[in-house]
């Protein structure tokens, strides 16, 4: 299925709100790992190590293609980026094409 022009755009303008409340997150997991008991130079490399694989996430990083937009949002929703209630105001269409991929 080809994404609609209105749900690209919506999903282009949609994406760096998802990613800033996804990148939220992580820094809340940050500063629990940080304020941990323990040794400062453990806490900073495991930071580092967890930084290095969460900036390659697509919650943070993303080649937005519309070919690749419906499977994106399906990654998304997936990887608990976002849930179905964001995709509010999509077309039905959209929101059955995700539906499908997340039930395979």
């Amino acid at each position: 299925m080809e994404i609609s022009k209105s749900d690209w755009k919506m999903f282009r303008e949609k994406v760096p709100e998802w990613q800033e409340h996804y990148m939220q997150q992580l820094i809340k997991k940050y500063i629990i790992l940080l304020s941990a008991p323990g040794n400062a130079a453990d806490h900073f490399w495991e930071l580092e190590k967890r930084i290095k694989i969460d900036r390659k996430h697509p919650g943070v990083l993303i080649e937005m293609k519309k070919s690749n937009a419906i499977w994106d949002i399906a990654m998304y929703v997936r990887n608990e980026v976002i849930t179905m209630d964001d995709l509010a105001g999509f077309s039905e269409d959209l929101i059955d094409a995700v539906k499908l991929i997340l039930s395979r």
